[in-house]
């Protein structure tokens, strides 16, 4: 347990995961209800919104309605998600509101690459020079390289360590290129195929490779894993990781319907302080801002913790 980190960083994704995929329509006013919520739970992170095609994700054809109508709270990072430089420039437009931060994001599976994105491994090395050189040409900064599909991939099946470090260095090739510096290495389970172990293979072969970035891990709970793989991310020491209030959201790429998304973050800040890691979120808080977002979305969200209630609330109901 040597290795645990004192505090980790949580980047809450579930307004824009989870409204991003409901099917709707969810009111604009709601969406800013959950995201005031979880700002006020000491939530540092929140990503709010996608800025893409409502045609293609019409969940959030309010997007620019929802940025300007949230109050933004002191202390908390809010960022938008965006693909293309029409994306881009609308999230520019909030500038007030919102960091703006740009990511060399690649596939360790070239299968998926083309599945998701129509693209081969090259192909995908090229759209991101392309972009990585239009956000630094409007002053983004490019800090992250991202590896989707570090730990399986249902279209090609295992992605052996190798892959992984060879996506990696290739993120790390362009950022050479143009000469910028990166900071973090976020590695995802895209499609749930992680266990424990594998956690440990690649976390430990990108750190040795790598041994002053920072690594972050975007836990899928498709298979029901995700918690006992955050164990093995905290007890290897990584200190960031990406989650969704209540589970929201669900798993395009999970091959089959009603599969679960990214870890609850109420139950990866359970995790965490049961682990002795500090987070600085007020978990009960967290379980009303994931019952407000399962009201809203009129459906059960796969967290358990939303029905159970914390071990703070059983312990206190136990010394009454």
């Amino acid at each position: 347990m040597a290795d645990l980190p004192v505090r980790v960083e949580i980047n809450e994704e579930g307004p824009r995961e989870g409204f991003q995929i409901e099917p709707g329509p969810i009111e604009t006013g709601d969406k800013v209800r959950v995201i005031e919520a979880l700002a006020a739970t000491g939530v540092a992170h929140i990503q709010v919104c996608s800025f893409v095609s409502p045609k293609l994700v019409p969940g959030w054809q309010d997007a620019d309605a929802v940025v300007r109508s949230f109050a933004p709270r002191s202390g908390v990072e809010y960022t938008g998600l965006w693909f293309n430089a029409k994306g881009l420039d609308r999230a520019m437009e909030h500038a007030d509101k919102l960091s703006l931060l740009g990511a060399i994001s690649l596939s360790a599976s070239d299968a998926f690459s083309r599945r998701n994105l129509n693209r081969s491994h090259a192909e995908n090395l090229e759209r991101m020079r392309s972009q990585t050189a239009l956000h630094l040409s409007k002053n983004v900064p490019v800090t992250r390289v991202g590896v989707m599909a570090a730990f399986g991939c249902n279209f090609q099946g295992e992605v052996s360590v190798a892959d992984v470090i060879r996506t990696v260095r290739d993120g790390f090739g362009i950022a050479d290129e143009v000469g910028i510096s990166i900071e973090e290495i976020s590695l995802s389970d895209t499609m749930g195929w992680a266990v424990p172990s594998r956690i440990e293979a690649v976390v430990g072969a990108v750190r040795e490779r790598w041994p002053d970035q920072r690594i972050k891990l975007h836990l899928h709970d498709t298979r029901g894993m995700a918690v006992a793989n955050a164990a093995a991310g905290l007890r290897l020491g990584v200190d960031k990781y990406d989650s969704t209030v209540g589970g929201l959201g669900g798993c395009p790429f999970a091959a089959h319907t009603g599969a679960a998304g990214n870890i609850a973050t109420e139950e990866l800040v359970m995790l965490c302080e049961e682990m002795g890691v500090e987070t600085g979120i007020d978990l009960d808080a967290l379980i009303e801002a994931g019952r407000l977002a399962e009201s809203i979305v009129g459906h059960p969200l796969p967290s358990e913790l939303l029905h159970a209630g914390s071990l703070h609330a059983a312990r206190r109901k136990v010394m009454q």
